[in-house]
């Protein structure tokens, strides 16, 4: 048994196992102290006392305030510490973001669907795309009467309905006009969709005739739209869908993969129930990955705006411009506003489930959320859905919540998504491949069905965190090859697209 102290500056230490009170454990990096009470798995120790009021350290930066004196040994969470009031305390840094040496070994390349018009997609999707909710049961049975032939069709690698909850009584113009239309395009629009159809009811704000005329599809892509209401209803719809989908799969079969090169990835990088162990394993391996695919020429993505917040600073001292760090911090400006409109703060988005595994503030939880960015300079800041500018590593502003914000990246054109947990997901992202990376053992053979990779062993068997990254490099190229994940044996990812809603629903 032991504890990790991640930053020479640090007041806490991490529990690798969970430990019995009353007992010395050794602390690496540290003088070894008593425990003062029974310590979970990922949670915190005092290192030394700590009066009322003063500020707590962890990975060398504030993750709050005590709320009352804290005694050495004493366990560190939410009945002990708390916000700081004064956010000013988050100083800006002088750390600058820096490209990684890439390894002579390096894999470079992996093989994807060359498209006609030169994008790269690492599956081949035929999507049916909904312009309202009140078609979404009949996009749902077209994709469900169609997806097992997808099997048998050489270069196709499934069918997906993109449905979502809107798009009937709603203001044609403003925010959330924009964010929809915006992430229906760029689902369209994602390399990863081979073919489309896009059914609407017939009376909705959100026409079909109106969606088509903005979607911009690749001339390469084949594109059919009808309404339910001119088909005369449901079995007629369905029928439709599932003829103009068959008709679909016969113009991609045979659709090849090629090699090409792994700048061609645009790499989502998500993490969800998140834990202790978070911000030691799996986040900072994939910012390891990121950092190698950037430095070779690739894209990776950053969002989930509220769980950067407390970390944001270090984010805007890596940025290329004064510019991009201005548009950053705006976002959390804006992000700011938002939750102070809606009665709430940003402290309010660590769960239960990442308070139970150790995570007690949205300044802890952001630490180690941001570890999955790595090193690699801040090119750009996007809004939610925009088209994502390559190279480099990308900031978009997406809300927390998995299914919205991955919706935003795909929409931006993302690839391939990454998502780390510590607590557990079942999330996927049809039309493109969710890999999971577990923080901890446990929860990788609790799930083993879900998860795609363990990287429990940078804690228990002391493996490089450069070594554990470049095992998440090599299996994001095995899956942009085709590789299928956890997430895709299950047949996940039908249910995630999931538009962030802002405006007036009338």
């Amino acid at each position: 048994m032991s504890l990790v102290v991640l930053h020479e500056s640090d007041d806490v230490a991490v529990a690798t196992t969970a430990m019995p009170g009353g007992i010395p454990v050794a602390v690496r990096g540290a003088d070894e102290v008593t425990l003062r009470g029974d310590l979970p798995a990922g949670h915190k120790v005092a290192l030394r006392d700590l009066p009322a009021g003063a500020l707590v350290r962890k990975y060398g930066q504030v993750i709050g305030r005590t709320l009352a004196e804290v005694r050495a040994g004493e366990h560190v969470h939410v009945h002990n510490l708390g916000m700081p009031e004064n956010t000013a305390i988050r100083a800006a840094q002088n750390a600058t973001g820096s490209a990684a040496r890439l390894p002579a070994d390096l894999r470079r390349t992996f093989h994807g669907y060359r498209r006609p018009d030169g994008q790269v997609a690492t599956r081949n999707y035929i999507g049916v795309l909904t312009t309202v909710n009140c078609s979404a049961t009949v996009a749902r049975k077209v994709a469900r009467l169609t997806e097992d032939l997808a099997e048998d069709v050489d270069g196709v690698d499934g069918v997906v309905a993109l449905t979502h909850g809107t798009g009937c009584g709603m203001a044609a113009q403003g925010d959330g006009w924009d964010l929809l239309q915006r992430t229906l395009a760029g689902y369209a629009r994602n390399p990863n969709i081979g073919g489309l159809v896009v059914i609407g009811l017939g009376c909705e704000v959100n026409t079909v005739t109106g969606l088509m005329a903005d979607l911009g599809v690749a001339d390469h892509v084949p594109v059919s739209s009808y309404t339910i209401q001119e088909l005369g209803g449901t079995s007629s719809a369905v029928q439709r869908g599932v003829d103009l989908v068959r008709g679909m799969m016969d113009d991609l079969t045979g659709t090849a993969r090629t090699e090409v090169d792994v700048a061609e990835l645009v790499l989502g990088l998500q993490c969800g129930g998140s834990d202790g162990w978070s911000g030691l394993t799996a986040n900072p391996a994939l910012g390891v990955a990121s950092d190698l695919l950037v430095a070779a020429g690739a894209t990776s993505v950053l969002g989930e705006t509220p769980e950067v917040y407390g970390a944001e600073h270090l984010l805007a001292a890596r940025a290329t411009s004064p510019a991009v760090a201005d548009a950053l911090l705006a976002r959390i400006r804006w992000w700011e506003e938002y939750t102070r409109q809606q009665g709430t703060t940003l402290d309010a988005n660590p769960s239960p489930g990442n308070k139970a595994g150790g995570i007690t503030t949205i300044l802890e939880k952001s630490l180690g959320a941001v570890a999955k960015a790595g090193h690699s300079p801040l090119a750009a800041v996007r809004e939610y859905g925009e088209q994502i500018p390559r190279p480099g590593l990308v900031f978009m502003d997406t809300p927390g919540y998995d299914p919205v914000s991955v919706t935003g990246m795909v929409a931006g054109g993302a690839n391939l998504i990454c998502f780390t947990t510590g607590r557990g997901s079942v999330f996927g992202s049809r039309p493109v491949p969710t890999v999971k990376l577990a923080t901890n053992a446990e929860l990788a053979a609790r799930m083993v069905g879900d998860v795609d990779l363990d990287c429990s062993p940078v804690v228990e068997q002391g493996v490089p965190l450069d070594e554990m990254g470049r095992r998440v490099y090599d299996l994001l190229l095995d899956v942009a090859s085709g590789r299928r994940t956890a997430s895709e044996e299950l047949g996940l990812g039908g249910e995630e697209i999931v538009p962030w809603q802002l405006g007036a629903v009338l």
